[in-house]
């Protein structure tokens, strides 16, 4: 009997501890987790190599981007400044058109009235001046148009006469004012006279 009763404690022991273990699986949750807990996870050196590369790839495209946008950005205000100053002259430029035009016809008039020779060379050497220092502001004279084909993109017909001779037609005959360009930009077209076609 004594056996029986042992072989009874046996079973009844065991039945204890599977029913601790199945009333209490938190606790089981909780000893796995504190067992994952306590176990490092080890980072290999290509692990930490692979980490450092990407993190250099992203600042890498950082750097790019920022210098691409620096660039864009010096670039837009170069060409702001250009306008800026192009504009800025216009009108200072337009304002001293007339005064250019009086000297050149000036400087016709003192040839064509037989001008002493030191009084014609200040005058040339006093308009040669003005017009390049205008020059170095970005005027630009245009082509003299006389005999050319009118083109409306680069004059303006004051009037028009009959052509001296068939060839002449729809050319230009006289350049009453000559045109100026401010930079890329025409300030002012060429005032012409055009040849009509004979019919």
């Amino acid at each position: 009997m004594s056996k029986k009763k042992s072989k009874k404690e046996d079973i009844k022991m065991d039945d204890v501890n599977t029913t601790e273990v199945v009333d209490n699986p938190a606790e089981e949750g909780k000893k796995a987790s504190e067992n994952n807990e306590k176990e490092p996870v080890e980072v290999t050196d290509e692990d930490k190599i692979a980490a450092l590369e990407k993190q250099l790839a992203d600042q890498k495209d950082k750097n790019l981007r920022l210098f691409a946008d620096f660039e864009n950005l010096r670039r837009r205000t170069a060409k702001e400044k250009i306008e800026m100053f192009s504009t800025a002259n216009k009108e200072l430029m337009s304002a001293l058109l007339p005064v250019l035009d009086d000297f050149g016809r000036a400087m016709k008039n003192l040839k064509e009235l037989d001008a002493k020779k030191e009084v014609l060379e200040g005058v040339e050497l006093i308009h040669s001046k003005f017009e390049k220092t205008l020059e170095g502001k970005g005027l630009k004279a245009m082509e003299d148009t006389t005999g050319k084909e009118f083109d409306v993109d680069v004059m303006e017909a004051i009037t028009r006469i009959p052509a001296p001779s068939p060839e002449m037609g729809g050319k230009v005959i006289d350049e009453i004012e000559r045109g100026y360009k401010l930079g890329d930009k025409i300030l002012r077209y060429s005032k012409v006279v055009v040849g009509e076609k004979a019919e």
